[in-house]
């Protein structure tokens, strides 16, 4: 007999569909950028990468904070799918950003504000998931963690506000001067960061269902 499909499976199938449901809008709906032309599409991917990596980083800063409070293991887990979704999100958007980087300022990197902090970021919570893999016992693994979790935060705020507060060549993308988008281009980039936080949801919640699987089957072992 065949197993009912949870919510995760559910919201990574209708997410998968509905990033595909937004090529159209991408490629046929949205005019083209006058300057860079159709290398620009690559924005309604890198925009939705990068918010929902911070997104992924806010969870595992809440997490961290909740579990310090409570001690509860299945909180950890949370944190530990998070800081993973966070930090493959955040390296496809760094990927996505040098792409557009060479063809929009002629460089594949340029020490800006914002990839600055980006890159920062992605090391940190690289670190955190390093952390998590040393041989320590699980609770004072778990409380490390927590407070680095925490302390990695700090720069997350700063690469959202980096482009504002420093002088930056990062195009302003909803802003009113300097900045802005055409409506069809506005329209669509919100249907993918939609679109892509179905996916990043069923994701996040598959992730933390595997480990907390593997922790049921660890206690079963020991038990043994």
């Amino acid at each position: 007999m065949l197993k009912k499909p949870d919510l995760a499976h559910i919201l990574v199938v209708f997410g998968c569909l509905a990033v595909a449901c937004c090529q159209w809008l991408v490629y046929v709906y949205a005019p083209s950028e006058v300057r860079m032309g159709f290398v620009q599409k690559i924005f309604y991917i890198h925009l939705p990468l990068a918010w929902w990596a911070l997104t992924s980083f806010l969870v595992v800063f809440l997490g961290s904070i909740f579990y310090i409070l409570k001690r509860a293991p299945g909180v950890d887990n949370l944190c530990a799918a998070a800081a993973e979704t966070g930090v493959l999100l955040s390296g496809l958007a760094l990927v996505t950003g040098i792409l557009w980087a060479r063809k929009s300022w002629g460089v594949w990197w340029t020490w800006d504000p914002r990839l600055t902090t980006t890159l920062v970021m992605w090391f940190a919570y690289s670190g955190y998931l390093v952390l998590r893999g040393l041989d320590m016992p699980g609770r004072r693994r778990n409380l490390v963690c927590a407070v680095v979790g925490i302390v990695a935060f700090l720069d997350v705020p700063l690469v959202f506000v980096s482009a504002r507060i420093w002088r930056s060549v990062h195009p302003a993308v909803f802003a009113a001067k300097d900045g802005g988008l055409e409506p069809e281009m506005k329209l669509t980039v919100i249907a993918c960061v939609l679109a892509f936080g179905l996916f990043w949801v069923g994701l996040l919640l598959l992730r933390k269902r595997q480990l907390d699987l593997r922790d049921r089957v660890e206690a079963l072992k020991n038990m043994a």
